[in-house]
């Protein structure tokens, strides 16, 4: 199933059921009174974020949900039935947005987590509802409200705790294949990854993590140079960057803060998280050429590096440790920030 994280649907509810204008006719009471019922509530359309859906790419063709209507009421009393509701399953992670007023819909965080993005119209009033000490045969019955319908946007932003940023070609694919269970597209040419993959990081004694390995950035990428802005959403919600730097190439230094700046330059607010360096391709001669001097160039500005071969695993599991103590002594820190955003609200 190919990668999609944007898609532009389009939402119905269901309208409501009219109201029953209807008289009691029975032996004996010619004259019953009123008893049309109620019309049934229109179904709602329902977005529920869940972990078994990956990807956008169902919503790209399949573009238009509609809810059932409720059924009308009838004579007797009777109600009309609600309209079953329509529930679309999006990937956690979705942000909904409104296309008319680019109003932020939902952020569907979590897995289970809905949002009512349609609701269903109510049903009309029978004319049973109108009876009254004045007037005992109103003849008039309520219309059902029609439903609400919307075109919605969905961009879907990948919720990992480590997210894997470098240049193209500088081994980020071969690091999440060596670190997990995933298994990107790895070739020796640039833009290799077309599309974020996410692996599950298992090490003993611990709880799981994710890593996002994110299509290569390029200078400009802000911008929209390369890949960079289909992509770089993907980063927004990482807890920890691990930069991948091919320390084999002509200038490390160099592409590793091309990397920085250009997160810096699409949100400021990035180069406030924490991260280390993934120092790549240990395995060549010109890596450890480089390494003495890219070590002093990271120490200046406080980020550690971590000697690594993602082609023969070399320093890969230390690295991998390294990142759970990391996101281990971040976790305490943002579950107060949590409990004193609540206390403030």
């Amino acid at each position: 199933m190919r990668f999609v994280d944007e898609a532009i649907i389009e939402v119905a509810a269901g309208d409501g059921g009219n109201g029953c204008v209807s008289f009691l006719r029975e032996r004996f009471r010619p004259k019953g009174g009123p008893d049309g019922g109620n019309g049934g509530r229109g179904g709602h359309v329902i977005l529920r974020a869940s972990n078994r859906v990956t990807t956008l790419s169902d919503h790209s063709y399949l573009r238009h949900f509609r809810a059932q209507r409720g059924a009308h009421g009838q004579g007797s009393n009777k109600y009309g039935r609600a309209g079953a509701d329509k529930l679309v399953k999006v990937p956690v992670g979705t942000e909904v947005y409104d296309v008319d007023t680019g109003e932020l819909v939902a952020d569907l965080s979590a897995d289970g987590q809905e949002v009512v993005v349609a609701a269903g119209g109510r049903g009309g009033k029978g004319n049973a509802h109108f009876a009254t000490s004045t007037n005992r045969a109103p003849r008039n019955a309520q219309p059902g409200e029609e439903g609400d319908k919307l075109t919605l946007r969905l961009e879907l932003k990948l919720l990992a705790e480590v997210g894997l940023v470098g240049l193209p070609n500088a081994g980020k694919s071969s690091l999440i294949t060596a670190a997990s269970a995933a298994r990107p597209k790895v070739a020796d040419y640039p833009f290799t990854t077309l599309f974020p993959n996410l692996g599950v990081v298992q090490l003993e004694g611990r709880a799981p993590f994710t890593m996002a390995d994110v299509p290569g950035l390029v200078a400009g990428a802000h911008q929209g140079a390369g890949l960079g802005l289909r992509f770089l959403k993907h980063v927004e919600r990482t807890h920890l960057f691990l930069f991948v730097v091919d320390l084999s190439s002509e200038d490390p230094v160099a592409d590793l803060w091309t990397v920085r700046e250009e997160l810096k330059a699409y949100d400021p607010s990035l180069a406030e998280r924490g991260g280390l360096v993934a120092a790549n391709k240990m395995d060549l001669e010109a890596a450890e050429a480089n390494l003495p001097a890219f070590e002093r160039a990271c120490q200046k500005d406080g980020l550690g590096v971590w000697p690594v071969s993602a082609l023969s695993g070399l320093g890969v599991a230390e690295l991998m440790r390294e990142v759970a103590a990391r996101l281990d002594a971040m976790a305490p820190r943002d579950a107060e920030e949590e409990v004193d955003s609540g206390e403030a609200g």
